[in-house]
């Protein structure tokens, strides 16, 4: 296929992984109009149709699948290769994409990140702010940020904080009309202010441990958010008890603002992790932002 066709495919895939022209044009920075006629073209030169279009979606054909399979991962080996050129550069250089958690993003990758950013003006990070599992690799991440117990086996695992407990808590306000709960099952006759899992819909269940028993409990309440910013802010009204790692709480209940409860209930556990594929190979971009994101026991970040 002559040169001058390689614009058409890379398009064609970067269409088929966003399922959208207006992502796809926005991401290569090209029109919509620039995209439909090169997508055009190559299905006219192939004698095939690679995409089925609605009013509402994109997707690929059986035949775009397989060329999608066949010729897309060549151009993230491209785009890898010419990250880990930037070896010959005299400063790293390159984009670092994280998806991860809003409070995670604000109260610890950003401030590590800041100094490094200032040192290496031509590394960039760009933020992708989900609660759901993305799934790295298909979605073209560096990396995520989760807690330590769901990272898949095969991935490499980076500590970038320290072991968390969870937190039951609520504001004076709410303590002040309904009594404060003596167990986890007290929490059944309580507002608890609920989350959403964004993986698969459900409503997380509030999970306890004391002596080495378990207690698994599912609240009920008025209010039900899929983020954590939201509940926090929602406790802090007096709208009901919530339930979120105790770093989302630590200010507000050094100040009062909310009141702890059940805190015998909630043991240590594996903080946050900075994952990555194991076959990924690390642009220096990319082993700086390891780097400053790295957690230490002895030191706290490295």
């Amino acid at each position: 296929m002559a040169r001058r066709n390689l614009n058409e495919l890379l398009y064609f895939v970067t269409i088929a992984r966003e399922g959208s022209f207006t992502r796809a044009a926005a991401l290569l920075g090209v029109t919509q109009s620039a995209l439909s006629q090169a997508l055009n073209g190559l299905e006219t030169r192939l004698g095939i149709r690679l995409l089925t279009r609605t009013t509402r979606s994109v997707a690929p054909t059986a035949a775009g699948e397989r060329l999608l399979n066949a010729i897309g991962h060549r151009f993230d080996e491209i785009e890898a290769e010419l990250d880990e050129l930037t070896e010959l550069r005299d400063k790293p250089a390159g984009t670092v994409r994280i998806t991860c958690g809003d409070h995670i993003q604000r109260a610890t990758l950003l401030p590590r990140l800041a100094p490094l950013l200032r040192e290496y003006p031509d590394i960039k990070v760009e933020f992708d702010i989900n609660y759901g599992f993305r799934d790295i690799v298909a979605d073209r991440f560096d990396a995520g940020v989760r807690l330590g117990d769901t990272i898949d086996k095969d991935m490499i695992a980076v500590p970038i904080g320290p072991p968390l407990r969870m937190a039951v808590a609520a504001a004076p306000a709410y303590f002040a009309t309904h009594p404060k709960p003596r167990n986890p099952r007290d929490l059944i006759d309580h507002n608890c202010i609920n989350m959403r899992m964004q993986s698969g819909g459900g409503l997380y269940v509030w999970d306890f441990q004391r002596r080495g028993r378990q207690l698994n409990v599912r609240v009920d309440g008025q209010l039900i958010f899929n983020t954590s910013p939201n509940i926090v802010d929602a406790a802090l009204a007096g709208l009901g008890i919530a339930w979120l790692p105790e770093e989302e709480f630590s200010h507000h209940l050094a100040e009062g603002r909310l009141v702890r409860v059940l805190e015998d209930w909630c043991p240590p556990f594996p903080g946050y992790y900075l994952y990555y594929p194991s076959r990924r190979q690390p642009s220096p971009a990319f082993s700086l932002v390891v780097d400053a994101l790295r957690y230490t026991r002895s030191g706290g970040a490295k």
